[in-house]
């Protein structure tokens, strides 16, 4: 009996690691932020984004503060900010992303844009 127990309760640590998910990748974004590249009118830009848990962010354009509110709706990530008029957007981003990938998405305001992950 006592065996059995022990091989019972080391098949359950084994099998621990399987079953523990992996965050999403919304989950990685909003948890490790992103750099966002984007061109807009000719002139290449680098977004830091910051997401706080309170569902605010701040990034730096231009030499400018810039703050919004965000949330996670499904597979998207829906931003307003007081430079986008104060419109919500909603971006769908891939699944399955990682810190330190990188990927194309479709931004409103600024078209296609590249995103990486933070480490």
């Amino acid at each position: 009996m006592k065996t059995t127990m022990i091989l019972a309760a080391s098949a359950i640590v084994l099998a621990a690691p399987a079953l523990a998910q992996d965050k999403t990748t919304l989950e990685y974004v909003t948890s490790k932020g992103t750099v966002v590249h984007a061109n807009m009118q000719g002139q290449e830009l680098e977004l830091p984004m910051t997401y706080k848990a309170d569902g605010t962010y701040v990034t730096s354009a231009m030499g400018q503060e810039v703050t919004g509110k965000w949330r996670v709706d499904g597979e998207k990530l829906c931003t307003v900010s007081a430079m986008g008029g104060g419109n919500e957007n909603c971006i769908a981003y891939p699944a399955g992303k990682k810190p330190g990938d990188e990927f194309k998405v479709t931004n409103p305001m600024l078209g296609e844009v590249t995103i990486k992950i933070n480490k």
